[in-house]
């Protein structure tokens, strides 16, 4: 899997560039606000139709331009594919494989795989649930069509409940749909319990193996957590459905006093645990780096089991927030795929992984 060109225009910072990338490593350097991760974030809206840091669509449109246009050429199997995007102000965004358009953003998934690496993800031990969902919903809206799918149904029956919630006092015919909303989020919610259970499942034995390597025999522990309700996360979505309409009516009277969705799979998270003890309480810094680089090395290993070939890996300025012993741990462990690493010091890093260097400058690429 790797991505042989781009072409972007209005994307971001970027007016108009055209740029081929190096099959092995491409260090992407300059100085900060230049355009870096804007790039990394060209690639990665083309395996799932969203960006990793924007609420909004219309945020990646640049200022100035009406509209915004992606093309990336591709390797994918062995087979040479386009994948372009189109967005524009006040219309529904679109997006083309191979000249044909696609009906929905979820028919990307699998066409281009790619494992994101941030900063941030270096905390997700100890933040709050919503970093660590990310996780789950990432790797599998490229993996399994049926999961983006059901995730973006998901999102969009959230939201009006919330609106209806938030709305009741002033529109109390609202309240009209609310059962209607309350069922099919249940259902929705039975799905991506299901991946999410079976994708942990997976996961867990590749991130404690890697672990244990790079701690000296700390053992690492993830364990999915959804309402409680749910006997058995792995059982079929049919036997699921009645456990969280159950969890669901329980609720019922507190979401209307707090306008707020309190039932569904929202709500999950998941445990990690280092010797049994949990990371997010008992975790030294330098413990909860490691676990968090485990884990997102095995979703790598993860991706290269499911497609039979890497997964581009995109890492956003990571490699200065580690020290010298995890940066050569994870520069050990990820080769035999394409690499994209965002960094200031670009001479160094190349050095490091041999990589070709692209400086960016307001928004060009040398």
């Amino acid at each position: 899997m790797r991505v042989d060109s781009m072409i972007l225009e209005g994307f971001r910072n970027y007016g108009t560039q055209q740029v081929e990338f190096d099959p092995g490593v491409n260090v992407i350097t300059g100085d900060n606000a230049q355009g870096k991760t804007n790039l990394l974030e060209s690639v990665y809206f083309l395996t799932c139709g969203r960006s990793f840091r924007a609420r909004y669509d219309r945020e990646l449109i640049g200022f100035g331009h009406e509209k915004a246009y992606l093309c990336a050429g591709i390797d994918s199997g062995g087979r040479q594919q386009k994948l372009e995007a189109k967005l524009s102000h006040g219309v529904r965004k679109q997006f083309f494989a191979n000249g044909a358009r696609l009906k929905t953003a979820s028919e990307l998934s699998g066409r281009l795989t790619a494992v994101l690496f941030l900063p941030d993800d270096l905390y997700m031990v100890r933040e709050g649930a919503a970093s660590r969902r990310r996780l789950m919903d990432n790797c599998l809206c490229q993996l399994r069509p049926a999961y983006a799918a059901a995730l973006s149904e998901f999102s969009r029956c959230y939201e009006q409940k919330t609106r209806i919630l938030r709305d009741r006092l002033e529109k109390p015919s609202l309240l009209d749909a609310l059962d209607e909303y309350n069922y099919r989020l249940c259902e929705l919610s039975s799905v991506l319990i299901g991946y999410r259970a079976r994708f942990i499942k997976t996961l867990a034995p590749k991130a404690a193996e890697i672990h244990r390597e790079f701690s000296g025999g700390e053992e690492l522990g993830l364990v999915y957590r959804t309402v409680k309700t749910v006997e058995d996360a792995l059982a079929q979505p049919s036997e699921i459905l009645p456990q969280l309409l159950a969890h669901q009516e329980a609720h019922k009277r507190a979401e209307l006093e707090s306008g707020l969705c309190l039932s569904g799979a929202h709500k999950d998270d998941l445990e990690i645990c280092i010797n049994g003890n949990p990371a997010k309480e008992y975790a030294s810094q330098g413990q909860a780096r490691t676990a968090a680089l485990s884990i997102k090395l095995a979703e790598r290993e993860l991706h290269r089991a499911d497609r039979n070939e890497a997964p581009v890996l995109l890492l956003d300025d990571v490699l200065s927030e580690l020290d010298a012993q995890r940066q050569n741990f994870i520069l050990n462990r990820i080769g035999g795929g394409q690499i994209f690493i965002t960094c200031c010091d670009g001479g160094r890093t190349a050095e490091l992984t041999g990589g070709r260097i692209y400086t960016v400058k307001g928004g060009t690429i040398v």
